[in-house]
């Protein structure tokens, strides 16, 4: 049994604040580029569609009502036509491509989830996972997703799943993961230079991609936003210390890790691709050590139970179910 091998890339960059249809131009052209390069799965930030809520942490509820509002009009729908863009520029150049996008649900018009979409090579949409929490400030703009994307997708560079920025801090979301088989996991984040003061978010992103990979034996691609000037010029109109709250040093890292929890290539803070060849074969000795999904696990003992329904905010009934009552 041979895995595959192949380059991937972790994109670390900002999009264009608040401009969908830019952001989307960007980011194909940022596919052609990596692909040129030799990547064969390229890993974007959290949200690069099109912009990330950074008002809900430097401003109150209420002045940041209208960016909510300017959010919702520059968020999309899976499928739509602004991730077909996407799904063309992967298949013209033969690459898987996971991208987080503020998706809009098709129910409300003002219900946001924070989504990652998985694109494969052939340009179909194979899957999209809805982060499962916000964290702590975010739930002013975006909803729960459920247990229905904890999925890991079977594609022909291996078997690939991922979450969103703070999920990687839960045990329970990676397992799940883990124990469907992924030996590839996309991790991404956003650069959070207003995080407590003595808080490294550079160290914290990095700490959770060595600590899956460690403990799952699988390779971490991280990809995480910049904080742009365009970005900052633009909520200075609304909070005169954001230059100062967004620039803090050591907020972004992206970056590859290998299946021994080592870091292959990374970045701090700077706009860049990370590449790294990645050979899943070398995901199969650790194993022998630690198979925290086999020998190395008492199943006997600890028993996880994911609930993986779909939810919906109604369930509607025929009016022939209706007469027979």
């Amino acid at each position: 049994m041979k895995l595959p091998k192949f380059k991937a890339a972790a994109v670390q960059t900002s999009p264009v604040f608040f401009d969908c249809d830019k952001t989307i131009k960007k980011a194909s052209g940022i596919i052609k580029e990596a692909s040129k390069n030799g990547a064969s799965l390229i890993a974007f930030p959290e949200v690069f569609v099109s912009a990330y809520p950074y008002w809900a942490w430097i401003t109150s509820p209420v002045k940041g009502g209208p960016l909510f509002e300017r959010l919702v009009q520059n968020s999309i729908k899976v499928p739509g036509p602004e991730i077909d863009i996407l799904c063309k520029a992967a298949k013209e150049n033969n690459c898987h491509v996971v991208i987080g996008v503020n998706e809009r649900a098709s129910n409300s018009v003002a219900t946001l989830f924070n989504t990652n979409v998985i694109i494969d090579s052939n340009g179909e949409i194979i899957g999209r996972h809805r982060k499962l929490v916000p964290t702590w400030a975010e739930k002013l703009v975006w909803c729960g997703g459920d247990g229905s994307s904890l999925k890991v997708y079977d594609t022909e560079i291996g078997p690939l799943g991922t979450l969103a920025c703070g999920e990687n801090t839960n045990p329970l979301a990676r397992f799940t993961l883990l124990s469907q088989g992924e030996l590839i996991h996309v991790a991404n984040y956003i650069g959070l230079p207003v995080a407590p003061k003595d808080y490294n978010m550079a160290d914290a992103i990095k700490l959770r991609a060595l600590t899956h990979s460690f403990e799952g034996k699988v390779y971490t691609i991280t990809s995480c936003s910049t904080i742009s000037e365009e970005i900052i010029e633009f909520l200075e109109h609304i909070e005169p210390k954001a230059r100062e709250l967004l620039t803090r040093e050591n907020s972004a890292f992206s970056g590859i890790v290998g299946p021994d929890g080592i870091l292959i290539e990374g970045l701090i803070d700077d706009e860049g691709i990370v590449y790294a060849d990645i050979d899943l074969n070398k995901c199969i000795q650790p194993k022998q050590m630690h198979d925290i999904l086999g020998n190395y696990n008492r199943f006997d003992i600890f028993d996880l139970r994911v609930n993986k329904s779909k939810i919906s905010p109604i369930s509607l009934q025929s009016d022939e179910q209706e007469d027979e009552k």
